[in-house]
């Protein structure tokens, strides 16, 4: 790749054909939320299995704040075996009689893990325990890649036979979270109802979703009155039908009848919705979507910016390129992406999008969550959504990383080949024309800059050259660091395949490849002088790839 060169501060021309990206290191700005520290899983069994508690241990570890974590089947009855897109706690039984039987030994499994690592549950309430549901038979589903996707949806899926016996069952789990956590912890949390109950995650009617929500929401609040609890997760609303689907929603916590108090609106604290892309095959290669995506976030904040609640925080509680984490590509083959610097790209790039997005509509994104974890002794490789693969991070691990380097305010960014926002709304990224652009963030000591070339085809493209110009550098010595994502640095998979893709791996090989699976420096950390206010950074930057540069006053 060879070294960036700093270019004499003085230099009045760039370079020819190079991308000039301008950052004022003392510009002003709204503090940076880190929307990114937010990830969630299907599988709730592998949080505590190996590979599971050491992918946490390293997400958890990369955040300057802590982490939220979600996963589905905290309430889905069995014996705590997983499977993909299957988990369950056995939570709640019913003896002889009919009286509730709570064992909350598997959930404390997976919230114990959480919060010895400082991380938070993002506690998804839900899906029905099989002894509450009204059609619970079949309950447990064996899919796996290839079988029709609605098999997934069974007895777990239904309305509750009573829904105070569902009332009392969430208040019985947060008053148990209190006991065992301490209030002050529980209070950091946030109390989600259900998933998706928009599509077949809900197979009882919106006003029986309406129902739910008030006795769950009224017996967290009433288990802890200072807990926070929202919803209503639904997906797509990009879709018209998704988008009444939550307009009314707020308007049932607004102004509907609360089903347990008799009285007007039900306690909402937060938002939550999810927003998918849509990638194919396209003349025998992987083509990104992102419009998707970004529509569904873009409309989502449209509904919130005009309700009732439109000063609540917003959450985003799955946020990907697509919908379905645990479909490989063999059965899916438009799921390719996901190994390679494709998915780092795309993230990178679609998460700054979303910092763009919250801005224009005046809303309080909270966070943004990828739905991305482990998938527990599967294949090398073998393609699903996940951040590493048999304990070895993936490249897209690294851009998280690179985010929680990013501190302070976010700077405007100047930039005069910037593709605009509304063209990757409308059109994405269209071939011949990448998507390159920066986020940066400052504050007194540092300053960094992330700079992506994304494409939305996953082919080989031209390297782009970048000249960036950071501007009112305080006089004196500073350390640049180059962080760089691509196929050379921090990129597992490619080093996989240069061992000629092994599915069993020796121990020398395993170091290897953990070492390749993380955070890479283009170059060893160097001194630089800037005395007239302006350091320039002159780089190439691959197809695909990801840099971070960082500016850090020594003293």
């Amino acid at each position: 790749m060879g070294k960036p060169a700093i270019i004499s501060p003085s230099a009045s021309s760039h370079r020819s054909g190079a991308r000039v990206i301008s950052i004022d290191w003392t510009g002003s700005g709204k503090p940076m939320k880190p929307i990114w520290a937010y990830f969630g899983y299907d599988e709730p069994n592998y949080t505590y299995m190996k590979d599971g508690k050491k992918l946490l241990g390293e997400i958890a570890a990369m955040s300057p704040v802590p982490v939220y974590v979600r996963c589905h089947n905290l309430l889905t009855t069995g014996d705590g075996q997983p499977a993909l897109k299957w988990g369950s706690t056995n939570a709640y039984t019913e003896d002889a009689q009919g009286r509730p039987v709570y064992d909350w030994h598997i959930v404390d499994s997976i919230f114990d893990t959480y919060v010895q690592r400082g991380m938070k549950p993002l506690a998804e309430i839900g899906f029905m325990p099989e002894a509450l549901s009204t059609h619970p038979e079949p309950y447990r589903h064996h899919w796996k890649p290839g079988v029709n996707y609605d098999s997934v949806y069974t007895g777990w899926a239904y309305p509750p036979t009573d829904e105070r016996k569902w009332g009392e069952l969430i208040y019985q789990w947060v008053r148990h979270c209190v006991k065992r956590y301490g209030e002050k912890e529980v209070s950091t949390w946030l109390w989600e109802v259900w998933n998706e109950p928009n599509i077949g995650y809900w197979k009882g009617t919106q006003e029986e979703y309406f129902t739910i929500y008030d006795f769950a929401a009224d017996a967290v609040k009433r288990a802890l009155p200072a807990a926070h609890v929202g919803g209503p997760a639904t997906t797509g609303p990009r879709s018209q039908r998704a988008a009444s689907w939550l307009e009314h929603f707020l308007t049932h916590c607004a102004e509907g009848k609360n089903q347990v108090t008799g009285a007007k609106g039900a306690p909402l604290d937060f938002i939550s919705y999810h927003a998918k892309g849509s990638p194919r095959v396209v003349d025998g290669h992987v083509r990104m979507n992102r419009t998707p995506e970004l529509g569904d976030v873009a409309r989502g904040f449209e509904v919130v910016s005009v309700s009732a609640f439109k000063n609540l925080p917003i959450y985003i509680t799955e946020c990907d390129p697509e919908g379905c984490a645990a479909c490989g590509m063999a059965t899916n083959p438009e799921n390719a992406y996901r190994n390679g610097t494709m998915y780092s790209s795309y993230t990178a790039a679609s998460f700054a999008r979303i910092y763009d997005l919250a801005e224009r509509y005046g809303v309080d994104l909270e966070g943004a969550m990828s739905w991305s974890f482990e998938f527990e002794g599967q294949k090398w490789f073998e393609g699903f959504r996940d951040l590493a693969t048999n304990g070895v991070d993936k490249p897209v691990l690294n851009v998280f990383r690179m985010y929680g380097l990013m501190r302070g305010r976010r700077l405007n960014v100047e930039d005069p080949g910037e593709l605009p926002l509304d063209s990757i709304l409308n059109g994405s990224v269209h071939a011949g024309e990448p998507d390159i652009h920066a986020l940066a963030a400052a504050d007194k000591n540092n300053v960094s800059v992330m700079v992506w070339n994304y494409e939305d085809d996953d082919l080989p493209g031209e390297p782009a050259g970048i000249e960036l110009s950071v501007q009112h550098v305080p006089a004196g010595s500073l350390l640049l660091q180059h962080y760089r994502i691509d196929e050379e640095h921090s990129n597992a998979y490619a080093a996989w395949k240069k061992m000629g893709s092994p599915q069993s791996v020796t121990d020398e090989q395993y170091a290897q490849l953990e070492k390749a699976g993380k955070l890479e420096l283009v170059e060893p950390p160097r001194r630089i002088i800037v005395s007239s206010g302006t350091a320039t950074l002159s780089f190439n930057l691959p197809a695909h790839g990801v840099s971070l540069l960082r500016l850090s006053l020594t003293h």
